[in-house]
């Protein structure tokens, strides 16, 4: 990084090194016009008689080898003067450390400017690194105060990716404009605990973005940095160009050939030479005249003129027997006698010129061509192409048995994916009905954006559903890998969700108890298997009732598996961040983290919960009491009142058996403790008997404590106060479901 800050000050020092050498002053008689090698152009000086007003004082330290400028009398210091409006300064990082879960080290940084000066807004960039942190930066802009931040996760170092600041180890966000004072702060989420072997460090600094390029070794070797540098406009005054020429004592252009411009950023007029003059345009005689013909580069007179110079601009002069054109011109003709031969090279360069057109148009349809080639390749490895022929390569599922559509093929089934075709939106993703050239109607799943993380979920749900056989899971037909988002193509199922039927008052007359009863006992089913028959041990993570499918027959399809993990024979639980749907978790896995088959049970028994109740599992237009699903039913339970909350669609003398044993086994799901749960494969074949008219296939004491009940009212509780969101909010990664929300990693600070 030193060596990075040293490129740096030389590639802006240089220009002022080659400015300094030209044959026109910077600053006033008598003042310093450098400071070791950074030029000091008038408006700014050292002294009082040498700067236009006191928020251009620069002060040069001598007792430094090379001597050092510095801002005002301030410890800022400054490494360029540009005429062209911009100053660069060596700004402060913030920092925030810890060792063993405390801080060590905590550093904020103020930059306040004057009314003169602004921060670019083009070249600088707000910058956090670190795999545990978030930074906000805040300040002043035209009289009003802004904030803006970023924040950067990642949970080892084969996540980061050299020179990507997209939010995984480096996260980067523009500077808003006309900004005057920028506050940086600097925090963790979890203290780094879980990335304390390699990252203990978070920081966060306003920088010039062609000054930093991310690297690993950024985790721990910007620690001992101090200062970076960042770009900062300067302009005169605070008024328009209009504004500053009505009063000539204080019009800083005052070069006769001088010229006044507004500036983008922040308030005040910059001056500048007219064109064919260089120079300082803030000194009385600071813009002289460009000799443009002592350099090819500025003029365009040909061989066979004479380049002369004049004031501000050139003049090409033919030679003997030629013809000039006048300034700027190509030069001089040459005349022929014979208009034949001017017709002969006339017809020469026009067919020239038509071959170069064509050889132009088809060198330009092969590098199309090969662009396009190029840019599937780039996205087929950005998709995680190589990550799911690797993890299918150790699967027993055969690849094959993923389609791997074009993206031509998508476009087109799609109508290049049009608006028309949507029939559904989620957090991360939206769901597009396509048909093929085969004349099948798709889903085609299409995600918003694209980082490290969400391609692991991509790819780990075309792996899940690769290794699912069964007939009540949406089968995954293909993916497509060749956009610049990955998609997932599954077969097309027409009646919706069981949510939007279970919570829509015409819909749900449809749904009869026999045929609730049957939609339960498809997804234990489904959940059974994954638990214990696939081949390797799967949880789904995010079962509810709007991942669950109807087909039109009403049978139950279980869909999105994006957030659903695979268990490894030897393991019982997965340590995991939190993922699901509130109103769905189980509470114990929200507590430890610990995620096991029995957080699909839980949430099943809500599932089952909506079954029978027609109710929705979080709503937040309900009263505090009724908020949340289960903790409601479990205490109307403990009253003995569970009739007042049945859905009246299905409530019936010849049913009410078959009901009470559905709540009953909805109790034992929801229990606090997972080892108190029963496995879903006890759950399906339970629900199973209970269709075929049998008793209870396996039997469980009800003899719970109070204490557990209330615990997990207590929980639930908790629950239904987080936030003022729609009852179908979910915690982490969902590629399909709506209004999603990340909770940190242990419940963060």
């Amino acid at each position: 990084m030193q060596a990075s800050i040293l490129v740096i000050m030389i590639i802006f020092i240089l220009p002022t090194l080659l400015l300094s050498s030209q044959n026109f002053p910077l600053s006033k008689p008598n003042c310093d016009d450098s400071c070791g090698d950074i030029s000091i152009p008038f408006p700014f000086g050292t002294t009082k008689e040498c700067y236009l007003a006191i928020q251009f004082w620069v002060t040069c330290n001598h007792t430094t080898t090379p001597p050092e400028l510095f801002w005002w009398d301030t410890d800022i210091p400054i490494i360029d003067i540009s005429l062209h409006g911009q100053v660069t300064l060596l700004q402060r990082i913030a920092k925030d450390c810890y060792a063993n879960a405390s801080r060590s080290l905590y550093i904020p940084t103020k930059l306040e400017l004057t009314t003169f000066f602004t921060v670019n807004y083009t070249a600088n960039k707000f910058t956090i690194v670190g795999c545990d942190a978030y930074a906000l930066v805040s300040g002043d802009r035209l009289d009003r105060t802004f904030m803006t931040g970023c924040t950067s996760m990642c949970s080892s170092l084969d996540d980061l990716t050299v020179g990507s600041c997209a939010g995984v180890g480096c996260c980067q966000t523009p500077i808003p404009q006309n900004v005057s004072t920028v506050e940086i702060m600097v925090t963790s989420y979890s203290n780094y605990t879980g990335v304390s072997d390699f990252n203990t460090c978070g920081y966060a600094f306003v920088i010039q973005e062609s000054a930093f390029n991310f690297s690993k070794e950024n985790l721990t070797n910007l620690l001992g940095v101090t200062r970076l540098p960042a770009v900062v406009d300067w302009a005169i005054g605070n008024g328009t160009c209009e504004e500053a020429k009505r009063n000539t004592t204080t019009y800083a252009c005052v070069s006769a050939n001088s010229r006044c411009h507004k500036p983008t950023n922040g308030y005040g007029y910059r001056c500048y030479c007219q064109q064919g003059f260089e120079g300082n345009p803030y000194l009385s005689q600071g813009c002289t005249d460009v000799d443009e013909c002592l350099n090819e580069n500025l003029n365009h007179c040909n061989k066979h003129a004479l380049c002369t110079n004049e004031v501000g601009y050139y003049r090409c002069t033919c030679r003997k027997n030629y013809d000039g054109d006048g300034m700027g011109d190509d030069g001089c003709k040459e005349k022929s006698p014979k208009d034949t031969k001017i017709t002969y090279v006339m017809i020469g360069v026009a067919s020239g010129i038509i071959c170069l057109l064509l050889g132009i148009i088809l060198l330009y349809l092969d590098l199309k061509r090969r662009s396009q080639n190029k840019m599937k390749r780039k996205y087929f490895l950005q998709n995680g192409g190589h990550m799911l022929q690797e993890k299918l390569a150790t699967r027993e599922t055969a690849p094959e048995m993923v389609t791997i559509f074009s993206s031509s093929e998508l476009q087109k089934a799609t109508d290049n994916f049009h608006d028309s075709m949507i029939i559904g939106r989620g957090g991360f993703g939206t769901v597009y009905k396509g048909v093929l050239a085969d004349r099948r109607t798709v889903a085609i799943k299409r995600s918003i954006r694209v980082d490290s993380a969400q391609i692991e979920q991509f790819i780990n749900e075309v792996v899940v559903l690769s290794q699912i056989n069964h007939r009540n899971v949406v089968r995954l037909l293909g993916c497509c890998l060749e956009t610049d988002v990955p998609l997932l193509v599954y077969e097309f199922i027409n009646n919706g969700t069981l949510s939007s039927h279970l919570h829509n008052e015409a819909k749900k007359r449809v749904l009869d108890w026999n045929t609730r009863l049957k939609i339960a006992t498809e997804t234990a089913g489904v959940l059974s298997y994954l638990h214990s028959s696939a081949s390797t041990p799967i949880i789904h993570r995010d079962v509810k009732s709007d991942n669950i499918l109807l087909d039109h027959t009403l049978t139950a399809k279980v869909s999105d598996f994006g957030a659903s993990r695979l268990v490894p024979v030897d393991l019982t639980q997965l340590s995991t961040m939190v993922q699901g749907t509130f109103g769905y978790l189980d509470p114990e896995y929200m507590q430890t983290n610990q995620l096991t088959e029995k957080s699909d049970v839980y949430s099943f028994g809500v599932v089952l919960l909506e079954l029978f109740t027609g109710r929705r599992a979080l709503s937040l237009d309900r009263p505090v009491e009724e908020k949340s699903l289960a903790n409601y039913f479990l205490s109307v339970l403990k009253q003995d009142l569970l009739f007042e909350i049945l859905d009246e669609n299905i409530v019936g003398l010849e049913n009410m058996e078959q009901i009470s044993a559905v709540s009953k086994l909805a109790k034992e799901c929801l229990n606090v403790r997972g080892e108190d749960r029963p496995s879903m494969k006890e759950v399906a074949m339970e629900l199973e008997g209970l269709i075929l008219g049998g008793k209870h296939s396996w039997a469980r004491t009800n003899a719970h404590d109070e204490e557990e009940t209330e615990s997990l009212i207590r929980i639930d509780d908790r629950m239904s106060h987080f936030g003022d969101g729609d009852m179908s909010s979910s915690v982490g990664y969902d590629s399909i479901s709506r209004d999603h929300i990340l909770l940190p990693m242990n419940g963060g600070r």
